[in-house]
């Protein structure tokens, strides 16, 4: 179950979120707040897994709210704005939902967020899904013709191949191994920028802050997303230059 709180300054939407809330059995709502200032003291008094959030609300705006959350939950953006998405991703939220949102895209990003609480919670346990600590250390050091790395789980140390990741997907202090032979992403205790380090730059990209791409994987590429098959993914502000050197065109 992930205890949430809604928050969002127009009554309607505010009552809508409920509603939505309501219908998903793993959600329950702990509290509907109008401003960012009452959810901080319902965030202080309560444990929180999360939190849908507008983004334009007086006082203090969705993502300044975010930003100055010292212990935060997930969140789920949710507003009329398109133009805020690449800061939302930027505070590595869950999703960011445009409104008017329907019932089955709002289940949609509900469904991430219950996959990243069972994959913490697997962290938290020492459950196999999980590589826990920093590195193991790289079969790429050297003179760097591995194709291999390895990554400490459930006290062994399991080799990854290169080829065999799609994507990874960085989440506060974790990052998220998406990888062809596996179902569910591996979740890593560690640092998107130290993932970075661990993997070629020959055949791996980054394109924002929070992702880190295959190359090979890549389907399409425009101005500010890029798409492996039919997932796409947002291009930071400080990367589409790589973008434009790996393309060979301007975008």
């Amino acid at each position: 179950m992930l205890h949430c709180i809604a928050v969002d300054d127009e009554p309607l939407a505010l009552g809508l979120l409920a509603d939505y809330i309501s219908k998903i059995p793993f959600l329950r709502l702990e509290a509907s707040c109008e401003n960012a200032f009452e959810a901080a003291k319902v965030l202080q008094e309560n444990e929180i897994d999360l939190m849908f959030i507008d983004i334009q609300m007086p006082g203090l705006t969705g993502l300044q709210f975010i930003q100055s959350l010292a212990k935060r939950p997930m969140v789920i953006i949710v507003t009329a704005y398109k133009k805020f998405a690449p800061e939302g991703f930027d505070l590595d939220v869950v999703d960011y939902l445009v409104k008017p949102v329907g019932l089955d895209r709002f289940m949609k990003a509900c469904n991430k967020a219950q996959e990243l609480q069972q994959l913490r919670t697997a962290a938290g346990s020492g459950g196999p899904v999980v590589a826990a600590g920093g590195s193991g250390g790289s079969g790429a050091g050297g003179g760097g013709a591995a194709d291999f790395f390895f990554l400490p789980v459930d006290y062994s140390l399991v080799k990854i191949l290169f080829d065999d990741i799609i994507w990874v997907e960085g989440s506060g202090d974790y990052v998220k191994i998406h990888l062809k032979s596996a179902a569910k992403p591996m979740l890593v205790r560690m640092s998107i920028r130290a993932m970075e380090g661990e993997l070629p730059g020959d055949r791996f990209i980054r394109v924002h802050k929070s992702y880190i791409l295959a190359i090979g994987s890549i389907t399409a590429v425009r101005k500010n997303s890029v798409f492996i098959k039919d997932l796409e993914l947002p291009v930071g502000e400080t990367y589409r230059e790589v973008m434009r050197k790996l393309t060979g065109k301007n975008l």
